[in-house]
């Protein structure tokens, strides 16, 4: 293969690549941050989310149980609140967020469901939160004690 060809079908697999990856929802371009290079951020006018809890105990579950928890926030800042993704710790916490934006002193939910096939005794999960807020990562989790069957003896 020449080296033009080889440039090309590359180029090409790049394009179908990125365009394959694009995720739904928001537009990650939407995610500004008025922070200059000094690190100086104007703050003032930034959206801010406010959780009713950030950290949810499910007490005691048995091993193979799912959890479901709906964490619900407010955007207390004076600009709209838009998440860009939400991620879990673990492919065990999968959390679900609203994709359009929240205007001021509006409300909204994160839904995380937490699967504990596999996991036992203490766990704590967490959920981070990207947003065009500063700092621009939110954390939630959640947390309990997963109870493993006991293996029989042979």
């Amino acid at each position: 293969m020449n080296g033009f060809l080889k440039i090309g079908v590359f180029g090409l697999a790049l394009a179908f690549t990125t365009l394959g990856c694009q995720q739904d929802g928001v537009n990650t371009d939407l995610v500004n941050n008025p922070e200059t290079a000094s690190g100086e951020v104007n703050k003032e006018n930034l959206p801010v989310m406010t959780f009713d809890e950030e950290v949810f105990d499910f007490g005691e579950i048995t091993q193979g149980e799912e959890v479901f928890h709906s964490y619900k926030f407010k955007n207390t800042g004076k600009s709209d609140l838009i998440i860009t993704s939400a991620e879990g710790s673990c492919g065990c916490t999968v959390p679900v967020w609203p994709k359009e934006p929240i205007a001021p002193g509006d409300e909204g939910e994160i839904e995380v469901k937490f699967n504990s096939q596999g996991k036992k005794n203490a766990q704590h999960k967490k959920v981070t939160i990207l947003a065009n807020t500063h700092p621009s990562t939110n954390v939630i989790a959640l947390k309990g004690n997963v109870i493993a069957p006991e293996k029989e003896d042979s």
